[in-house]
């Protein structure tokens, strides 16, 4: 399991639209994620103060984008992260945040 954290707004536009493509697939080429031992860190680092959070719980097994695991030199630890748009039946569950 690997996990993203997304505003609900965002979310909602996803399933209007059928799949879900963080900014940061445009911008980076891919979509940020993180394993459950990193979420505490990219809540604090990314998303203080942040409202109106929702955290995707996506099962890797159904993602039909490449996912890799890389190496974040700026916390100098290794992220997975999905090269393509989340295909939504990857996404098992969604918790407020």
């Amino acid at each position: 399991m690997i996990y993203h954290v997304v505003t609900t707004p965002k979310w909602q536009l996803a399933l209007q639209q059928g799949f879900y493509a963080a900014d940061s697939l445009a911008t980076e080429g891919f979509i940020h994620a993180s394993n459950e031992a990193q979420l505490k860190g990219v809540l604090e680092r990314y998303y203080q103060n942040v409202p109106d959070l929702l955290l995707l719980h996506i099962d890797e097994t159904k993602l039909t984008a490449k996912l890799k695991y890389e190496l974040a030199p700026s916390v100098n630890e290794v992220f997975p992260h999905i090269y393509g748009r989340l295909n939504l039946d990857a996404v098992v569950k969604t918790i407020p945040l």
